[in-house]
């Protein structure tokens, strides 16, 4: 354990400062042998806290929306790119006060749009679909067939370009070197003859390169390759990247309910609030110290605190029976977990906090019954 659980309250996220910074330090070097700048998506990692931390190792971030630009603008004031799928009218002008780059997802967003963002100085750019399959889970692969995001190569033949300054390909979700090097490759077969009048290549997030498998190096010689060659500036805006493993979930078992199957330890989070992609995806979050069902001599259900049926985390082991009060961490929960919570049912929402590199922990936000109301009316 690299922190001690008894300082820390339950529920709550917390980000380890030194793993954090070990992250970042990868990403530093890949950007200095690559040339490459690499900014936070802050779809994947959000937690405003960080970012004076943050933004010693990255230039800026990029948002989804009219919100996530803000926070970066107020937080981070760095470099600020924003795409989305697309831009409501009402809400462009306010986007054009704060933006660097505004990647558009379609030619009709580019045409309705671009002139207005270009008349501000805005680098503007087009996301398009390379068209390659290296997500399995069809829910995060941004290339499924049918897929909304981004224009295909067929559908930019005949379009108006006339000022725009680049193009975003992102085709990846927690991906290794071998499927970035594949994305670069795709973009370049599909999209060759547009990139000499480029002035940057965004290739996106989804390159998990603080994975400990990711070979960071062949994605620095691929990217290099790709520069010399071109000419232009190249992007990358991993969000699960910058927060992998550098903090865990810890929770706390409420009571322990027989049932005609396995007892079921019901906990003080819930999957459906809380980790939402345990349900989505699905998948299987790790405990520290548990085995799957059976490995060990006591299995347990774990269910959330929530009334849906289906709020079920997992099948999990213990050399020892749980009491109430036990504590469980809930490994990797920093990127990704914490921007996809809900206050659904009213259930306690977890703590947020830092456990620095000096070993001590800081509350950074306790969320209250006050939240919870002013979402709704």
């Amino acid at each position: 354990m690299s922190f001690d659980i008894s300082q820390v309250p339950s529920p709550c996220y917390v980000l380890e400062e030194s793993k954090l910074i070990a992250n970042l330090e990868l990403l530093r070097r890949v950007q200095h042998e690559s040339g490459c700048k690499i900014i936070l998506a802050l779809k994947g990692f959000a937690m405003w806290a960080t970012f004076p931390l943050v933004r010693q190792y990255l230039p800026g971030c990029t948002a989804s929306s009219l919100y996530e630009l803000k926070l970066s603008a107020e937080k981070f004031a760095g470099e600020n790119h924003i795409y989305s799928a697309a831009f409501r009218d009402e809400e462009f002008d306010e986007i054009c006060t704060m933006a660097g780059h505004i990647v558009f997802n379609s030619v009709a967003q580019w045409q309705r749009f671009g002139p207005k963002a270009l008349a501000a100085g805005i680098s503007c750019g087009l996301r398009v679909n390379p068209g390659i399959a290296e997500v399995e889970t069809d829910l995060y692969n941004p290339c499924f067939s049918g897929s909304r995001l981004g224009v295909r190569p067929e559908h930019i033949q005949e379009a108006d370009l006339t000022g725009l300054e680049g193009l975003h390909a992102h085709a990846l979700c927690e991906n290794m070197a071998a499927s970035s090097v594949t994305l670069i490759d795709a973009f370049e077969a599909r999209f060759a003859h547009l990139i000499p009048s480029l002035k940057w290549v965004n290739f996106g997030g989804g390159h998990l390169i603080t994975h400990k498998d990711y070979d960071a190096d062949k994605l620095i010689e691929r990217i290099r390759r790709f520069r010399e060659h071109w000419g232009v500036e190249v992007y990358l805006e991993p969000g699960g990247a910058i927060g992998w493993r550098t903090g865990p979930l810890v929770a706390s078992v409420l009571d322990i309910v027989p049932t005609d199957s396995l007892p079921v330890a019901i906990l003080d989070i819930s999957a459906t609030a809380h980790m939402p992609d345990v349900l989505e995806m699905p998948y299987r979050p790790t405990v520290t110290g548990a085995g799957s069902a059976g490995e060990k001599a006591f299995t347990y259900r774990f269910g959330g605190g929530s009334c849906l049926a289906g709020d079920v985390i997992g099948d999990y082991s213990f050399e020892q029976p749980l009491q109430i009060g036990s504590r469980l961490q809930f490994e990797d929960m920093m990127h990704y977990t914490m921007v996809k919570t809900t206050m659904f049912n009213g259930v306690h929402h977890p703590d947020i906090g830092i456990w620095h590199s000096d070993d001590h922990f800081e509350l950074i936000r306790r969320f209250t019954y006050e939240d919870f109301r002013n979402r709704l009316s």
